[in-house]
């Protein structure tokens, strides 16, 4: 799977060490002597999906250039059990300190976004899994890898890589046919068209819409509508999509489920740090 750039971890460590540690930390700055070495052991607290482990070393090595990691035992995208030792940091106590809070908070939020996608994936094979555009304002590169890292896939990364003809969209237009009228005459490649009801399901077959999505449906009216599709065009469900339901879902024959909730909605996962002199 293809990680974040350099620069563009870079950008957000620095930006999140900016917003942690402002002018300085004045109380590591007033206690402690700055150049004691000390070792960081990371342990998961509950079973998880590992992400964002690469993010979290490069909190530590601009704070400390010479900080080490003598044992990385799993890598991105690895479960990771319950008291599981994730890392181990060496390096001097201001850094390790200064940047304890930053660093877990990314690989807590990440974590937390592949592991639940990663229960999403498993309870709904064969139906792929989506993620949405429904995430942390300038942290999409970093979320939308994290639903990579539990499995999933990603849905457009923005307004530019894909055509989706939203219900806004269909309004402004007068409607599905006059949508993708319009699109057909200014872009190339697949459409998609979001529906509501069986009468713009219908409209959406019959513009030869590529892939028609099914958004907020009741199950009884999901079941008619890719029925009706048939094989014509790939079906996507989206809206009341939850763990629970799922196994009664996917029996409807959907190609992919797209949710939100995996990045709007996951809770980070439990990750400690303790130091010792060792």
């Amino acid at each position: 799977m293809t990680a974040p750039t350099q620069e563009q971890i870079d950008g957000l460590v620095n930006l999140a060490l900016e917003e942690d540690l402002g002018t300085g930390d004045i109380t590591t700055d007033g206690i402690l002597d700055q150049e004691t070495t000390v070792t960081g052991t990371v342990t998961a607290k509950e079973p998880l999906v590992l992400c964002g482990l690469d993010i979290f070393r490069r909190v530590f090595s601009i704070l400390d250039p010479q900080v080490s990691f003598p044992e990385i035992p799993f890598k991105d995208g690895d479960e990771v059990p319950s008291q599981g030792t994730i890392i181990h940091v060496r390096g001097k106590i201001s850094a390790l300190l200064k940047g304890e809070r930053t660093a877990l908070n990314i690989l807590q939020r990440l974590s937390g976004i592949a592991s639940l996608t990663r229960k999403y994936v498993e309870t709904a094979h064969p139906v792929t899994i989506l993620d949405t555009r429904k995430t942390t304002p300038g942290l999409r590169v970093f979320e939308k890898y994290a639903v990579r890292c539990g499995g999933g896939t990603n849905h457009r990364f923005g307004l530019f890589d894909a055509v989706l003809i939203k219900d806004n969209h269909i309004k402004i237009a007068g409607g599905i046919t006059e949508a993708i009228r319009r699109i057909r005459r200014n872009c190339t490649g697949k459409i998609e068209v979001e529906t509501v009801n069986l009468m713009q399901v219908r409209e959406a077959i019959e513009n030869k819409a590529d892939i028609i999505m099914l958004d907020n449906m009741e199950t009884d009216i999901l079941k008619q509508a890719i029925q009706m599709i048939g094989d014509q065009a790939r079906v996507e469900v989206s809206g009341m999509v939850k763990l629970e339901n799922l196994e009664e879902l996917k029996a409807l024959g959907m190609n992919f489920l797209s949710i939100g909730a995996l990045t709007h909605s996951a809770r980070s996962v439990d990750i400690s740090m303790n130091l010792d002199s060792g």
